[in-house]
């Protein structure tokens, strides 16, 4: 893999080969993230100094597009390294705030123009959603806030950002990447972990103007003796189906995380977050397809390069 960086007057920088790297997937927030470590060299500094973007490309492709949050040039036994860290495309929306604002009949299309597309992101699929009532931004809310409530309340899905830096606010479709995992395969490490804590068993749905209330009931969770009640109050003037498809929504999220396989192979982007990885481990008891929530990659002279996947249910 190499890296690159951009200058905040778009001058473009190849950083000599890296001595160790990280870079993490998630698709969402927490946002990807970075951090590599090079050969320092003379007059570096002031490109140091003035860097506000970061490309990793591997096999000739990009595979992350980030934002460059610090920078240290370090002098060590082995001489002088530097190095960088950052985030995602959606730290910018993270790090920026909205006014309180409140819609009537906004589209997702006009939340974004208004939201997102002034802080430089790329909209590469945007959904057909209007809220068909009030959706009000609270004061002090991040812009990614504003953007994701109104996709979860009115779509049942969360934005999220491609390696390339991307948004894609539309129901998570199949990436079509897929990942066969078996018994016969190497792996450095393997676990399963099922945790029933805040896996929500009722989510009761609450629109104080209207003095409505919606239950939505996860009787699986029920029949094991589950009891974990959400109350959500929606804006005012929510329809029927806004507000089933949030508690619907409650349901769902909390579920995803309910079961969870982390697995450790040898290798580099062997995935990415929205791939589908199908796990035939008879011994574990683990048998169905998963869908890869974070990937994280790392290379150390040391250790070499190996991916962490992290595996929860499909949505």
């Amino acid at each position: 893999m190499t890296g690159r960086i951009t200058g905040c007057g778009g001058s473009v920088f190849d950083l000599p080969p890296l001595l160790s790297w990280n870079l993490d997937y998630t698709g969402g927030v927490p946002c990807d993230s970075f951090s590599v470590t090079f050969p320092y060299e003379n007059g570096m500094a002031e490109t140091l100094r003035q860097a506000t973007g970061f490309e990793a490309v591997h096999q000739g492709k990009i595979v992350l597009r980030a934002i460059v949050d610090e920078y240290s040039i370090d002098l060590g036994p082995g001489g002088v390294t530097a190095s960088l860290s950052g985030r995602g495309m959606a730290a910018r929306l993270l790090d920026n705030e909205s006014q309180s604002v409140t819609y009537q009949d906004v589209t997702l299309a006009e939340l974004i123009r208004k939201h997102v597309s002034p802080y430089g992101i790329t909209v590469r699929e945007t959904a057909d959603l209007r809220a068909g009532s009030v959706y009000t931004v609270p004061a002090g809310a991040s812009q990614w806030r504003a953007l994701e409530g109104f996709c979860r309340t009115y779509g049942a899905f969360l934005p999220r950002f491609t390696p390339e830096g991307d948004l894609l606010a539309a129901p998570e479709q199949d990436s079509g990447g897929r990942l066969l995992l078996g018994e016969g395969d190497l792996m450095l490490s393997c676990s399963l972990r099922e945790d029933r804590y805040g896996v929500v068993t009722e989510a009761l749905v609450i629109d104080k103007t209207r003095q409505t209330s919606y239950s939505v009931r996860n009787e699986e969770m029920i029949a094991l003796g589950g009891q974990c009640r959400r109350v959500i109050y929606t804006p005012g003037q929510s329809t029927w189906d806004a507000m089933r498809y949030t508690g619907e929504y409650q349901i769902k999220r909390s579920k995803e995380d309910q079961t969870t396989v982390t697995v450790r192979l040898p290798g580099s982007f062997l995935a990415f977050p929205g791939d589908i990885v199908s796990v035939d481990l008879p011994k574990m008891g683990l048998r169905k397809d998963l869908r890869v929530a974070e990937a994280e990659n790392d290379f150390s002279p040391e250790k070499g390069a190996a991916v962490t996947l992290t595996l929860k249910e499909r949505g």
